[in-house]
């Protein structure tokens, strides 16, 4: 068990209280704390609180022994997952990961930073506002009437024809000059509110005529949205923890004073409609899963009272109070957004104290 000093990333979107407060820090912050990064990702590793040396550094020494011989066979001598906490004051970008067979192909081709997919698991912390996959065509067609900007004629027709990845070129492409006409009509129509807010901060960026496509998604503390590869999304506010595969591979449509590839989204993108993967959770006793498809990771809630098992390799980090950890007759005592690495091994892991955390886990069902 080691206990790990994780790294701040500061983007213009962040908050300049939400990650002060969590770690107990001055606030409000100097500039705005965006990201919280706990794992090993060669970009901003975490490092051992005892020594500094970084957690990839660390596992590469010995990554049987550390992240054990199942995770090592799948997903080779790396932490398969980066955990994190967002905390966004201002929308991201609109973007959207590749899957496994494409990331390979985009790290070989195209610059990609990882040869690996980048799907996410998000828990909100606090009331969370997010975009997520396609609405159903007849849901959008309805609120395009409700907007009444004739403009936007030919997105309805693609829609009404069932061509939703047309409809997002043509939003992506060909509706730049729309984007105030479209906002202040926006503006009038409620469920439209966050797309007035989008044109606000990037106005004259046709990703906002595209927001007009995908799910608004409100989430409650304690439910997550679950966000596979080709899921076209943008979180606008809130704090959350996010789970994701070790990868940091991020093609931009828009919403960004960032580089856009609209060609490689609409390559990307899952044309595929309906509801965003809201997750509940699943309760028992002191835990909260949050099952998910994806092979490189399993993200629960855990409270005082859990008894974890051992096997793979783990990450442990406190969102609340103080969390007592123990394992082999080791002890630590986490405060607030502190994180510990606990290595493969067949010892169960318990939690006392008075707090909150959150454990990063490979799928057991993978």
């Amino acid at each position: 068990m080691r206990r790990l000093d994780p790294v701040v990333r500061e983007y213009h979107w962040g908050s300049r209280t939400a990650l002060a407060e969590l770690r107990g820090e001055p606030s409000p912050s100097p500039v705005p704390q965006a990201e919280l990064w706990v794992g090993a990702h060669p970009d901003d590793p975490s490092r051992l609180r005892d020594g500094g040396v970084p957690l990839d550094l660390h596992l590469a020494a010995n990554p049987a022994g550390l992240l054990g011989p199942s995770s090592l066979a799948a997903f080779g001598p790396r932490l398969p997952f980066l955990l994190k906490v967002l905390a966004v004051d201002s929308p991201l970008s609109l973007q959207v990961h590749p899957d496994r067979e494409r990331a390979v192909l985009g790290f070989a081709e195209r610059g990609y930073r990882d040869d690996r997919p980048k799907p996410e698991v998000l828990v909100a912390l606090t009331e969370f506002e997010t975009l997520s996959g396609f609405r159903a065509p007849a849901e959008a067609v309805a609120l395009l009437d409700a907007l009444d900007v004739p403009g936007l004629a030919p997105l309805r027709a693609e829609l009404v024809a069932g061509r939703t990845r047309h409809a997002l070129r043509w939003a992506l492409t060909g509706a730049g000059g729309l984007v105030a006409e479209v906002a202040g009509a926006a503006a009038r129509v409620p469920a439209l509110a966050h797309v007035a807010g989008l044109a606000r901060a990037y106005p004259g960026d046709p990703g906002v005529v595209a927001a007009l496509l995908l799910n608004a998604v409100w989430l409650r503390p304690g439910q997550a949205v679950h966000v596979g590869a080709g899921v076209l999304h943008a979180h606008l506010r809130g704090v959350g923890v996010e789970l994701m595969a070790n990868s940091d591979n991020v093609v931009r449509a828009g919403l960004t004073t960032k580089a856009v590839d609209v060609p490689a989204v609409l390559e990307l993108v899952d044309p595929r409609s309906g509801p965003a993967d809201v997750l509940d959770g699943v309760v028992d006793g002191p835990l909260r899963t949050y099952p998910t498809p994806e092979p490189e990771f399993r993200l629960h809630e855990v409270r005082p009272g859990a008894v974890l098992p051992g096997g793979g390799p783990q990450l442990l980090l406190c969102v609340e109070g103080d969390v007592e950890v123990e394992r082999d007759g080791e002890r630590v005592v986490l405060a607030g957004g502190e994180p510990v690495f606990l290595p493969h091994g067949a010892t169960a892991t318990r939690v006392a104290g008075t707090g909150r955390a959150f454990w990063a886990t490979v799928n057991p069902d993978r």
